[in-house]
């Protein structure tokens, strides 16, 4: 498990600006390079080519990039408010934090800024004959990287941000923090299940919000230097409020800078995070589901389409693979089956009850979990699967139907 400082770094560097700021000082580097390196070109050659033709090109530059920029932000924009309409806002974050729309931005961000720096180093009479012929010889690969960059970004706005584009990318971030998590189902820590012992000492949470991330390097040096165990009440994406235990430990008791040293290995924000948080990224999926099942849009294909990419992802849990405990002194509640299948299948059992056929996908679904996982989910499918069909009676009106699901259900307990 990774500590938090490296975390939030993580979490900054999937930033734009992050990208927009080292393009920028890229292009602002490049072109003042040519300064220094002017001297070392011939005179003859240099000489060849006058500071007008250079000084057109780099205008043509910056004109063009400061409009591509704003264009380019404008869609961007767009696009993110339309996904968070159609889909669930949540999917947002995902989209913002895309690589692709990031080093585009970032290189019309940087191409703009070099284009001005050089104009301006050019008027200020900065560059010799030999400093304009490598401005310009440098202006031609900058365009060349823009020609690139505008054939990236005309074929990344083909998919991005339509509804596949955004079930794919929660999909896949549920996938990875699944996998990460049966590589430490009790993120590194020993599995235990209930209260703490009655004779540990719980600490409680400072402020209100979400679980994002937990410093489990942080609680076993300090377990391991006061001789003793910490109990986990929360996991990432538990959310926490004044007076809630984040944890339980058989220390003596602790001094106010030991629970502060404690309390900081738990970074608690406004909104969960799809990093440590594997049941996050199951809930988004089914929201997308209920968002195409509600009446405004009437899309029940995309809620079946959802249902499939759920069962995938809920295949790739798997809690058996850890081997021995990192930190024996951690003790941690793992997350159960039956949590991941209520989140996943118990909101389109309730906005998709009168539709039978969302209701025989529900069905089918959990039928797979349970013969392709059924250490892990079989006794949960069958929960999950009863409460799906009380809604489904409720809201379906013929008997075809209810009998159709009722045996589909059997299927599922035989």
């Amino acid at each position: 498990m990774i500590g938090k400082w490296h975390w939030h770094l993580q979490q900054i560097m999937r930033r734009i600006w992050v990208r927009a700021v080292s393009y920028a000082l890229l292009g602002v580097l490049t072109a003042l390079v040519s300064v220094p390196l002017g001297p070392m070109i011939p005179q003859n050659i240099g000489a060849t080519f006058g500071a007008d033709a250079v000084d057109r090109v780099l205008g043509i530059l910056a004109t063009s990039m400061l409009a591509v920029t704003t264009f380019s932000l404008s869609i961007m924009v767009t696009t993110l408010s339309t996904v968070s309409n159609a889909a669930t806002p949540r999917v947002a974050r995902l989209l913002h934090e895309d690589k692709t729309s990031q080093i585009v931005l970032a290189s019309f961000i940087g191409s703009f800024l070099y284009s001005i720096v050089g104009i301006i180093t050019l008027q200020a009479g900065a560059y010799d004959d030999g400093g304009r012929l490598l401005l310009f010889l440098v202006t031609i690969a900058v365009i060349a990287m823009v020609v690139g960059a505008l054939l990236r970004w005309i074929s990344h706005l083909m998919e991005f941000g339509r509804m596949s584009d955004a079930i794919n990318r929660v999909e896949r971030a549920a996938i990875h923090a699944l996998q990460s998590r049966s590589q430490s189902p009790s993120l590194g820590g020993c599995p235990y299940e209930g209260p703490p012992p009655d004779e540990s000492l719980p600490v409680t949470s400072p402020l209100c919000g979400y679980v994002q991330h937990i410093d489990m390097e942080r609680l076993a040096e300090f377990a391991s230097a006061r001789h003793c165990r910490i109990w986990l009440s929360v996991l990432p994406g538990s959310y926490c409020y004044p007076g809630r235990p984040l944890f339980s430990h058989s220390a003596d008791e602790l001094s106010e800078e030991d629970t502060q040293h404690l309390s900081f290995a738990f970074t608690i924000g406004k909104v969960r995070n799809y990093d440590q948080d594997p049941r996050f990224g199951v809930i988004v999926l089914s929201e997308i589901a209920s968002r195409a099942l509600s009446p405004s849009v009437n899309d029940p294909g995309t809620a079946i389409e959802v249902l499939g990419r759920i069962v995938s992802v809920l295949l790739e849990y798997d809690p058996e693979q850890q081997k021995e405990p990192k930190y024996p002194d951690l003790f941690v509640p793992p997350i159960k089956p039956i949590e991941l299948l209520e989140d996943a299948f118990l909101p389109i059992a309730r906005d998709g009850a009168g539709l039978i056929e969302v209701q025989i996908r529900l069905q089918k679904s959990l039928q797979a979990l349970r013969i392709a996982a059924p250490d892990i989910y079989g006794k949960a499918a069958l929960i999950i699967s009863a409460k799906a069909l009380d809604h489904a009676k409720i809201a379906l009106a013929h008997p075809e139907e209810k009998a159709l699901l009722d045996s589909l259900a059997q299927d599922i307990s035989d």
